[in-house]
């Protein structure tokens, strides 16, 4: 294969005419004369398509190996290095980017759609591992922009656009876009249950960003009803999350709770460690919800499982939000300076994630207030800019409400009138209570 993909076309073909004991004379036939095939082999002349077809015919070959050297065409040379490239992506999670783009420029040049829309998704997916969530949405969105893109061939595709919209603090784009999905899934595809669950659950923590409890709790329960035992471990894992994320919001932390050590316990059984070491976050974050300051105990054994899960070099939005949790945590045990220090490793991590900067600027502003340092105003102003644009509803009413325990401490007490009064307004918009059915689910 190296010796003929390094020959002219002609000195190929005489190198095989001679290995199969062919004159030029035995080549020649009408329109392919043995003067032409003299000239081709004296790279006189380069052949026609015609002339390559009837060639290799009679040599036995492709007229792809005869014009090239090589067995497959460049469409099908294209793909095998798409594959491979997709492989190491999967094992590896790196790729070299370079190459992706190269295929990339190569597959738009030769206008091969589908080659271009899988190259898309592999730069997309690079993108965010390494923690570049503009570009991966952008790579993503084109991908999706190819009609034979859809929610039922390439669910992965959409559930990862979804959760980069809303970690990316635009969770009504996630929610447009996981609405469209299941929309479609219905009618093109209504018994793929499992994916039907997995949309219905990333839609619902969408909502629940959103504040819209109710619609998220109606969309956690149909997935229910429609599934009812048909489900594997997975799935009800998404469901008891579901469920978990709308308690929070509710400010029931014990139900929030349950729900994510029941995902705790069905994770335990597989060899999933990353979903595992989340599933010990959320119990860490229910935990520090609660009321009378939150139960750090609790709250400090979830994030040593989730420490020792991740490890120093886990996926950075993991590391982000285990760090901000022992902030939080950090505050809540009273170790001050331990808590500016766990917030500003989660600033480091969290550039584009806005919604874990500004909760990790609020435990900064906690620990500054707790000690009386006045730039704890600042660090709360930061915490409100981004969580008033990014947070949920509830997290920013939360931290509506801890400034103005800050304002009335410190004596200003007309100012903190006013953000109480805010924090109401922004308290009202959250829709639905708590349902005694979901909680004992």
């Amino acid at each position: 294969m190296d010796i003929a993909a390094n020959e002219t076309v002609g000195e190929r073909l005489r190198r095989i005419r001679l290995e199969r004991g062919l004159s030029q004379r035995d080549l020649a036939s009408p329109g392919v004369s043995y003067a032409y095939i003299s000239r081709i082999e004296a790279n006189a002349r380069r052949p026609s398509v015609k002339a390559l077809r009837t060639l290799a015919k009679k040599l036995g070959i492709t007229a792809e190996y005869l014009e090239t050297g090589s067995e497959i065409g460049a469409a099908e040379t294209r793909e095998l290095r798409i594959a491979d490239l997709e492989l190491r992506l999967r094992l590896d999670g790196d790729v070299p980017r370079a190459e992706l783009q190269e295929l990339l420029d190569e597959s738009l040049a030769d206008a091969d759609e589908r080659a271009a829309a899988r190259v898309h998704i592999a730069l997309g997916i690079s993108a965010d591992l390494l923690g570049k969530r503009a570009e991966a949405i952008e790579q993503l969105e084109r991908a999706i922009g190819f009609s034979f893109i859809t929610p039922v061939s390439r669910p992965d595709v959409y559930l990862r656009l979804g959760h980069l919209y809303a970690s990316a603090g635009s969770p009504s784009r996630a929610v447009e876009l996981l609405e469209r999905c299941l929309a479609e899934l219905t009618a093109v595809a209504p018994d793929e249950s499992a994916t039907r669950v997995r949309f219905s659950t990333y839609l619902s923590y969408a909502l629940t960003d959103l504040g819209e409890l109710s619609r998220a709790r109606a969309v956690v329960s149909e997935a229910l009803y429609a599934t009812q035992e048909r489900v594997d471990p997975y799935t009800r894992v998404r469901l008891y999350w579901s469920l978990g994320r709308i308690a929070g919001e509710q400010a029931d932390s014990r139900g929030a709770l349950e729900s994510f050590r029941r995902a705790v316990a069905l994770l335990e059984a597989t060899d999933d460690t990353l979903h595992l070491a989340r599933a010990h976050m959320a119990c860490a974050e229910a935990a520090l919800s609660a009321g009378d300051g939150g139960d750090s105990d609790t709250a400090a054994t979830h994030l040593a499982n989730a420490e020792r899960l991740l490890g120093p070099s886990g996926p950075r939005d993991d590391l982000a939000m285990l760090y901000r949790l022992r902030a939080m945590s950090a505050t809540r045990s009273h170790d001050y300076e331990l808590a500016e220090q766990f917030g500003r490793l989660t600033l480091e991590l969290a550039d584009d994630l806005p919604t874990e900067a500004g909760a990790a600027w609020r435990a900064i502003a906690e620990a500054r207030a707790a000690v009386g340092d006045p730039s704890a105003d600042d660090a709360f102003r930061e915490a409100l800019d981004l969580l008033h644009n990014h947070g949920s509803i509830r997290d920013y009413a939360n931290l509506l409400r801890a400034y103005g325990r800050y304002l009335r401490e410190v004596g200003r007490e007309h100012e903190a009138l006013d953000v109480f009064e805010r924090a109401a307004n922004v308290a009202s918009n959250l829709q639905g209570e708590p349902s005694t059915a979901e909680r004992d689910w």
